[in-house]
């Protein structure tokens, strides 16, 4: 059963909107510089290399059959999203894809309903559909670089990544409650990490662009680095660890805070804000609430 939440879980959300929140804002810069596909590979990459010291000790705890759940655990919580999101924001403003990640927990109520069979009440299957509505909205009256329609087409690569996160969630609450998080974090990031690290080395062109583009390809590995081992790493071990003392649909409801991060960094580095981003939201917000009902 899952444990009351205590004010420090509270707290806990409170500091991951604050570090995920900023992500999309470092994904935007450091494609100043690097491709998506870069800024995927050297995320990935870098976060292995944080995790490398804690890798023997870890790795040895997990038995063999734990393994094929623990990289889906790697591929949909971290692999993934890492190259959706960037994907995305080659035509979204940072702010509205942070904005469209808080359909996190309805993803997260979603996948469990049809995956993990856990039947809804009415009030969910009407959030979702009020979500859903929420987030068309959002995409289609946000400004951005992309006509309405291909903002839309876009938003689908954020639906997809948070439908990525829905699924890591609740692989970690149903499998793997008893296992420490760190050993999941671990675990999960090294096996589709260190791949990603030796191709973008070898292969990605990550190199040549950091020599080529001089103190602003610094700048540029420097943005990545902080979101690999802040947002990606640090956050990661904390989300799963609240998923374990809490359950998978608390502990998403970081995103509830998250877009109003989202939104101050982007206002702050000079991205416009529609009226009419207000209503959208609040219909997301309003979504996500009714999913998750008893």
């Amino acid at each position: 059963m899952d444990e009351r939440p205590t004010p420090v879980d509270f707290l806990t959300l409170l500091g991951l909107s604050l570090i995920w929140g900023s992500s999309y804002v470092l994904i935007k810069w450091g494609l100043d510089v690097f491709s998506a596909r870069q800024v995927a590979l050297l995320r990935l990459g870098i976060s292995a290399l944080a995790l490398a010291p804690f890798a023997a000790t870890h790795l040895r705890r997990i038995e063999r059959r734990q393994l094929p759940l623990l990289f889906l655990v790697g591929l949909t919580g971290t692999a993934l999203p890492s190259f959706l999101f960037p994907a995305a924001q080659n035509h979204l403003s940072s702010s509205l894809t942070g904005m469209l990640s808080s359909l996190t927990p309805l993803c997260t109520f979603l996948v469990a309903w049809l995956v993990f069979r856990n039947r809804p009440v009415r009030e969910q299957v009407i959030g979702i559909s009020v979500g859903l509505i929420g987030a068309v909205t959002l995409a289609y009256v946000s400004p951005g670089r992309e006509e309405p329609a291909g903002q839309l087409l876009y938003a689908g690569l954020v639906l997809a990544a948070c439908l990525c996160y829905g699924t890591s969630a609740n692989l970690v609450g149903t499998y793997f409650r008893k296992l420490p998080s760190l050993t999941i974090t671990v675990t999960s990031f090294f096996l589709v990490g260190l791949p990603a690290l030796v191709y973008a080395l070898a292969a990605g062109g990550v190199v040549e662009t950091i020599r080529e583009s001089g103190g602003a390809g610094l700048r540029a590995l420097g943005y990545v680095s902080i979101l690999a081992v802040g947002s990606t790493v640090l956050a990661s071990f904390v989300f799963f660890r609240l998923i374990q003392r809490t359950g998978p649909v608390f502990a998403s409801t970081v995103s509830y805070l998250i877009p109003v991060v989202a939104l101050t960094w982007g206002l702050l580095d000079g991205e416009g804000f529609a009226t009419l981003q207000v209503p959208a939201i609040a219909l997301v917000l309003l979504g996500v609430f009714l999913s998750k009902r008893k």
